[in-house]
C-alpha cells in the first residue's frame, strides 16, 4: 500500500518555478486531496506535511498566486487580515483604500458606519 505522504507527492508536477497540483481541483480554483478520510485543501496539507499543524486563528497563503501551488516555498503563514490585504480582488482593493473617489481620507468625520455594521 502506497503510503498518504506518497501518494500525495506522485500528483504533484512541476510547472515553471510551482509544484502544481495535478489532481482534484475544486471549482474555486483550489487544489484538494482525499486524505483518505476527508478531502483536504492540498497546499495546507503540504504544509502540515512539511512543518505541523496550522496555528489556530492563521492561514496558509500562496505567495505565487497559484492556487494549485503545493510547494511550501510558496506558502506562508499569515492572519486571515494579511492574506485578504495580499490578494487583488475587489474586497482587498477596498480594505486597502485610503481615500474616496473624490480624494477624501476615509478617516475620521468622513467615515459613516451603519447600524448594521
Amino acid at each position: 500500500m502506497v503510503s498518504r505522504p506518497r501518494r500525495f507527492w506522485l500528483q504533484v508536477k512541476r510547472e515553471n518555478d510551482c509544484l502544481v497540483w495535478a489532481g482534484h481541483v475544486h471549482k474555486n480554483g483550489y487544489a484538494t486531496f482525499w486524505t483518505g478520510e476527508h478531502r483536504q485543501m492540498a497546499h495546507r496539507y503540504a504544509w502540515e506535511e512539511c512543518f505541523g499543524p496550522i496555528p489556530e486563528g492563521l492561514q496558509v497563503d500562496h505567495v505565487c498566486r497559484n492556487r494549485r501551488c503545493v510547494k511550501v516555498e510558496h506558502l506562508d503563514l499569515v492572519t486571515p487580515r494579511e492574506n485578504l490585504l495580499r490578494c487583488v480582488g475587489l474586497t482587498a482593493q477596498r480594505a486597502k483604500q485610503t481615500h474616496c473617489k473624490r480624494g477624501h481620507p476615509l478617516s475620521g468625520d468622513n467615515l459613516r458606519i451603519k447600524p448594521n455594521g
